[in-house]
């Protein structure tokens, strides 16, 4: 009797697993998010020569072409009344038009390639919210933009002729992450409703190229019939270019402040929409 009385209490020992309806993670899983957000970023690291010195390059040959080849340097575009060299203007509409590209390329890619390859499972079976989920995917996508954008300003910043040295940095970062989130969300979207690799292509081929294109880029619209000025303005990418192009030469198309407020009505709008269907499970859940 004596020897059982002294036996202390056993200490309970917690259970390995939460009881049901108790969630272990309360707020924000910001190991899941990081995770996740690091294996997209080495993803296309791994491959960087495609993903990110490919586009620079073959943005950069466009400076090569406009300047060099048909003789654009002697050239100046007219920009709200002020002249700016041809090569100044052109130059950072390349770049965010590079960064645009390999934006979307990335952000298409993620849950497209998981339904053809039936890897999506990866992306449904971690303990991450809907709202963490987007934003490992969009983040990944502007850190893949960033990449671009600062290989073409440094091949840019060293090619003769050029001045790409910011007058406005806060609007080169500004316009620069508002653009490519946008640019996320879409990419987003197209990658929830695309089956196959040729859905993507098309949205490349049809939406995004036309888009980049005519959004000002190699001319001011300025220059435009008012009908045309009227569609340009229609055109999301040309507030993205617009604003950007304001951060180096401190002239614009168009008013700053309604290129803001429409760039982030479009990020709330895609975002909400992108987070809508990726709760829904839309072409993502059986």
């Amino acid at each position: 009797m004596n020897d059982q009385s002294k036996i202390a209490p056993a200490t309970p020992v917690a259970a390995p697993f939460a009881e049901p309806g108790v969630p272990v993670i309360r707020n924000i899983n910001w190991a899941g998010t990081w995770a996740l957000y690091r294996k997209e970023v080495h993803r296309f690291l791994k491959v960087q020569l495609q993903t990110v010195w490919a586009p620079a390059i073959t943005t950069l040959m466009f400076l090569v072409i406009f300047i060099v080849a048909l003789g654009g340097s002697g050239r100046t575009v007219g920009l709200r009344g002020e002249a700016v060299p041809f090569a100044d203007f052109i130059a950072p509409g390349l770049i965010v038009m590079g960064m645009i590209n390999a934006c979307f390329a990335n952000a298409s890619f993620a849950l497209m390639v998981g339904k053809v390859q039936g890897t999506l499972v990866d992306y449904l079976m971690p303990p991450i919210s809907v709202g963490e989920l987007l934003f490992a995917l969009a983040g990944s996508s502007v850190t893949r933009a960033v990449f671009v954008g600062c290989a073409l300003w440094g091949a840019m910043a060293l090619w003769p002729g050029v001045h790409v040295t910011p007058a406005h940095l806060w609007a080169v970062v500004w316009f620069g992450l508002l653009g490519t989130s946008f640019i996320a969300f879409l990419g987003v979207l197209t990658s929830i409703w695309a089956e196959k690799f040729d859905h993507g292509a098309a949205v490349t081929n049809f939406v995004i190229g036309p888009l980049a294109l005519l959004s000002g880029t190699f001319y001011s619209i300025d220059r435009l019939p008012s009908f045309f000025q009227a569609i340009s303005h229609a055109n999301p990418f040309f507030y993205i270019i617009s604003g950007f192009r304001y951060g180096f030469v401190a002239a614009a198309d168009t008013n700053i402040v309604v290129g803001s407020i429409v760039l982030l009505t479009l990020n709330l709008i895609f975002g909400g929409l992108c987070y809508g269907l990726l709760r829904r499970g839309w072409k993502i859940k059986a």
